[in-house]
Protein backbone atom coordinates (compact mmCIF):
# COMPACT_ATOMS: atom_id res chain seq x y z
CA UNK A 1 0.00 0.00 0.00
CA UNK A 2 1.40 3.39 -0.97
CA UNK A 3 0.69 6.59 0.85
CA UNK A 4 1.18 9.15 -1.90
CA UNK A 5 0.15 12.71 -1.17
CA UNK A 6 -0.19 15.53 -3.67
CA UNK A 7 -0.91 19.22 -3.28
CA UNK A 8 -1.52 21.93 -5.84
CA UNK A 9 0.90 24.87 -5.83
CA UNK A 10 -0.61 28.09 -7.25
CA UNK A 11 2.32 28.65 -9.65
CA UNK A 12 4.13 25.34 -10.12
CA UNK A 13 1.15 23.00 -10.27
CA UNK A 14 1.05 19.56 -8.75
CA UNK A 15 3.58 18.79 -6.00
CA UNK A 16 4.43 15.35 -4.64
CA UNK A 17 5.15 14.74 -0.94
CA UNK A 18 8.58 13.31 -0.21
CA UNK A 19 8.36 13.23 3.57
CA UNK A 20 6.62 14.53 6.64
CA UNK A 21 9.11 16.65 8.58
CA UNK A 22 7.14 17.69 11.67
CA UNK A 23 3.52 17.68 12.76
CA UNK A 24 2.47 20.44 10.38
CA UNK A 25 5.46 20.60 7.98
CA UNK A 26 6.09 18.39 4.98
CA UNK A 27 8.66 18.35 2.18
CA UNK A 28 7.25 18.42 -1.34
CA UNK A 29 8.79 18.49 -4.81
CA UNK A 30 7.45 19.22 -8.26
CA UNK A 31 5.82 16.11 -9.64
CA UNK A 32 7.65 15.60 -12.91
CA UNK A 33 11.01 17.36 -12.80
CA UNK A 34 11.68 16.98 -9.05
CA UNK A 35 13.96 20.00 -9.22
CA UNK A 36 12.00 22.46 -7.10
CA UNK A 37 11.46 21.72 -3.42
CA UNK A 38 9.08 23.29 -0.90
CA UNK A 39 8.50 23.00 2.81
CA UNK A 40 4.73 23.15 3.07
CA UNK A 41 3.29 24.28 6.38
CA UNK A 42 -0.37 23.50 6.91
CA UNK A 43 -2.29 25.27 9.67
CA UNK A 44 -5.97 25.74 10.33
CA UNK A 45 -6.13 29.00 8.41
CA UNK A 46 -3.53 28.69 5.65
CA UNK A 47 -1.10 26.66 3.61
CA UNK A 48 2.34 28.20 3.06
CA UNK A 49 4.94 27.13 0.52
CA UNK A 50 8.54 27.93 1.46
CA UNK A 51 11.01 27.13 -1.33
CA UNK A 52 14.21 25.34 -0.36
CA UNK A 53 17.25 24.51 -2.44
CA UNK A 54 17.97 20.93 -3.45
CA UNK A 55 20.89 20.51 -1.03
CA UNK A 56 18.76 21.69 1.92
CA UNK A 57 15.97 19.31 0.92
CA UNK A 58 18.50 16.47 0.74
CA UNK A 59 19.81 17.36 4.22
CA UNK A 60 16.27 17.36 5.62
CA UNK A 61 15.66 13.86 4.26
CA UNK A 62 19.05 12.62 5.50
CA UNK A 63 18.30 13.96 8.98
CA UNK A 64 14.93 12.20 9.01
CA UNK A 65 16.60 8.98 7.81
CA UNK A 66 19.11 9.14 10.69
CA UNK A 67 16.30 9.55 13.22
CA UNK A 68 14.30 6.69 11.70
CA UNK A 69 17.33 4.40 11.59
CA UNK A 70 17.78 4.76 15.35
CA UNK A 71 14.27 5.29 16.67
CA UNK A 72 11.71 4.64 13.96
CA UNK A 73 9.98 1.68 12.37
CA UNK A 74 12.11 -0.24 9.86
CA UNK A 75 9.44 -0.13 7.15
CA UNK A 76 9.18 3.66 7.34
CA UNK A 77 12.98 3.93 7.12
CA UNK A 78 13.08 1.64 4.07
CA UNK A 79 10.32 3.57 2.29
CA UNK A 80 11.99 6.93 2.92
CA UNK A 81 15.38 5.55 1.88
CA UNK A 82 13.84 4.41 -1.41
CA UNK A 83 12.41 7.91 -1.95
CA UNK A 84 15.80 9.42 -1.07
CA UNK A 85 17.69 7.24 -3.54
CA UNK A 86 15.14 7.93 -6.28
CA UNK A 87 15.17 11.69 -5.78
CA UNK A 88 18.78 12.55 -4.91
Amino acid sequence: MTNETYINHPTFGLLYRLSKLEDNKELFTTLYAQRLFFVVTITKNEVTFDPVIRSDARLMIESKLRKLRHYGPVTEYEELNKVYKGTF
